[in-house]
């Protein structure tokens, strides 16, 4: 606990209660997320329904632990996609340089340059609303950020004196790449795709409050938060505000421990601290 903060101890104690309640959902849920009862509609928090119930009697406290799967499960296979391919191009790009670096840089700023819900429109109209189609909107919105950040990272070790000793010895590109140049650039692509699974929870929301999401009947944050304010706000808030403030401490405390991830690694090289880890675009 020395040398921890104590809001990356609290925001670790979020992540495993919130990581616990998604795994073990079947376990913990006192309800089906899918039942509805007319006789409990809108009913506030009480012993019963610690969150209170929703406008079709569903209990919101399920709703929420079924949320956190479908959210954390999209969240993290768009940062893997993400992560994967932008982390191969971005040290490909910065350790073969020349004609093959100008053009990856060139396609990323392609990629870069539309705007998230467009390109989260494009990808989820082309491939039908699902789970899978947000999570490869989120990842093809990410892809470029992530390249950027290991190409920077790889840039800085790429001619360090150790590498020019290993491609002295007849080693190829990939395998220079991938075992000598990924692991001195890892840790501040480490911290940035930590960052990057805040924000891609909070761009599934996005989607699924915009419709663009995961559809129904899956239970997500957004979705919720959708059916939540559009309809039941004045009457029944803690159909919103609860899951709402779920889905806020998850991804505040994402960033926070992205962030202690990356000043961790800067601290324990001797090395100037870094600024902030902030969130990436959306």
């Amino acid at each position: 606990m020395r040398g921890v903060g104590v809001g990356v101890v609290l925001a670790g104690v979020v992540l495993l209660v919130v990581a616990g309640g998604a795994l073990f959902a079947d376990l913990i849920a006192p309800f089906d997320p899918l039942e509805q009862a007319v006789d409990r509609r809108l009913l506030p928090p009480g012993r019963k329904h610690l969150f209170g119930t929703d406008g079709f009697g569903r209990d919101v406290l399920s709703r929420t632990l079924y949320g956190a799967r479908v959210s954390i499960a999209v969240a993290l296979a768009s940062v893997l996609v993400a992560g994967g391919a932008g982390v191969a191009l971005g040290l490909t790009s910065a350790y073969a340089g020349g004609r093959y670096d100008l053009m990856v840089q060139r396609g990323i700023d392609v990629l870069h340059g539309f705007p998230f819900l467009v390109m989260a429109l494009i990808v989820v109209v082309a491939l039908s609303p699902s789970p899978a189609a947000t999570a490869a909107a989120i990842a093809l919105s990410l892809l470029p950020l992530v390249a950027r950040v290991a190409r920077g990272a790889a840039l800085s070790v790429v001619e360090e004196e150790y590498l020019l000793a290993v491609r002295a010895t007849g080693a190829g590109a990939a395998r220079t790449v991938f075992r000598h140049v990924l692991p001195a650039a890892g840790p501040p692509i480490a911290a940035y795709l930590a960052a990057c699974l805040g924000t891609a929870v909070g761009a599934e929301a996005t989607l699924s409050y915009l419709g663009l999401g995961v559809p129904p009947p899956y239970a997500s944050w957004g979705r919720m938060l959708r059916e939540g304010s559009r309809a039941y706000f004045d009457a029944a808030p803690w159909v919103t505000l609860l899951p709402g403030l779920v889905l806020c401490a998850t991804v505040v405390s994402l960033i926070v421990v992205g962030d202690r991830l990356g000043r961790r690694r800067y601290r324990a090289c001797g090395e100037r601290r870094p600024q902030r880890v902030g969130r990436p675009r959306q």
